[in-house]
């Protein structure tokens, strides 16, 4: 018998990524700007077409390097996107991956279909989200809300502070995140069981030294 793979359309399907870090006490977003058609010269996210031999997770690192040149970082997948008419182009679903990055590690450069590259505020790019393209300001949207609330009970804050850091600074990240002051007793309470002392403590600094703390290898995602 004939197999009937011909009378079904077939959608095509990108993955689209969500690369999150912290500059100048801000939640901020690595955003590119399109050299192609649709939305030519507007802002959108990195991502690619998946390939056919390819699986979800690989396009997602492929989109990464193509279009900003970052390698191994923490990424998860977070949304399936498949409103009928989000794409001109045709029948296009995406998979939107979120990536936390510290500041250091970001050094995107232009990639593939892209004429620039850089970090842009989250809540500055939310507030036009009807600038951006595709459907992609709902992306950011979804991806705050979510690190806002996976914040709350996980440690995936630790993925913006680099392998050492102090408390004070392991907590502006997540006051930033969360858009709030916390209470440092609280914090320190709360966070305690998940950190472990390096032995070393800051120097240079004109107040007193503190203490620089890693994240515990048994709270390790």
């Amino acid at each position: 018998m004939e197999k009937e793979t011909t009378i079904y359309e077939k959608p095509s399907v990108t993955v689209d990524l969500i690369v999150l870090t912290i500059e100048d006490e801000k939640l901020k977003v690595l955003m590119v700007k399109r050299s192609q058609e649709p939305f030519k010269n507007q802002l959108a996210l990195p991502g690619v077409f998946v390939g056919i031999s390819e699986t979800l997770e690989e396009a997602a690192k492929r989109g990464l390097s193509e279009e900003t040149k970052l390698e191994n970082i923490y990424m998860e997948q977070l949304y399936t996107w498949g409103a009928i008419n989000r794409d001109p182009r045709s029948r296009i679903i995406s998979v939107s991956y979120m990536a936390l990055v510290p500041k250091d590690k970001v050094c995107p450069q232009v990639g593939k279909r892209v004429s620039e590259v850089g970090l842009f505020p989250v809540e500055e790019l939310l507030s036009k989200k009807e600038e951006i393209a595709f459907d992609h300001g709902e992306m950011i949207a979804y991806a705050v809300e979510r690190i806002r609330n996976k914040v709350e009970y996980t440690p995936i804050a630790f993925e913006m502070v680099g392998e050492e850091f102090t408390l004070p600074q392991l907590q502006k990240v997540y006051e930033i995140i969360l858009g709030k002051p916390l209470y440092k007793a609280n914090f320190r309470k709360k966070i305690i069981h998940q950190v472990e002392e390096t032995g070393a403590m800051t120097e240079g600094e004109s107040h007193r030294p503190s203490k620089i703390y890693r994240k515990a290898e048994t709270k390790r995602l």
